[in-house]
């Protein structure tokens, strides 16, 4: 089912503070800059700050087909958080919850 872990995302409160800390932290200039999403590129993997999470960081795999991945996963016991979207130019994603309260997500390039 999976590929590769290619997005983590964190949850912050104060998007400017947030850009301020992983800016230094990761030492690049984000390449997606918008007030509901900034995101990072650090070798293969992006790092994401998204002021409309909760939780913890999450950990998004890219999967060939996104609703027979989710299904797999549901099929396990998690519980969908979000169900598949599509968040612009073709990407979907959707949420997870494992039986511990972990959120995972799920990416399609479609």
């Amino acid at each position: 089912m999976v590929k590769d872990i290619k997005l983590l995302v964190y949850p912050v409160n104060d998007l400017e503070q947030a850009k301020a800390f992983y800016g230094e932290f990761l030492g690049v200039e984000p390449y997606v800059d918008s007030p509901y999403y900034v995101g990072y590129r650090v070798g293969d993997l992006e790092v994401g700050l998204d002021p409309n999470a909760s939780g913890g960081p999450i950990a998004y795999v890219y999967v060939e087909d996104i609703r027979a991945s989710l299904a797999g996963l549901t099929s396990t016991g998690a519980e969908v958080v979000q169900d598949v979207r599509d968040v612009g130019n073709g990407l979907l994603i959707a949420q997870v919850k494992d039986a511990g309260g972990n959120v995972v997500g799920l990416r399609q390039q479609s």
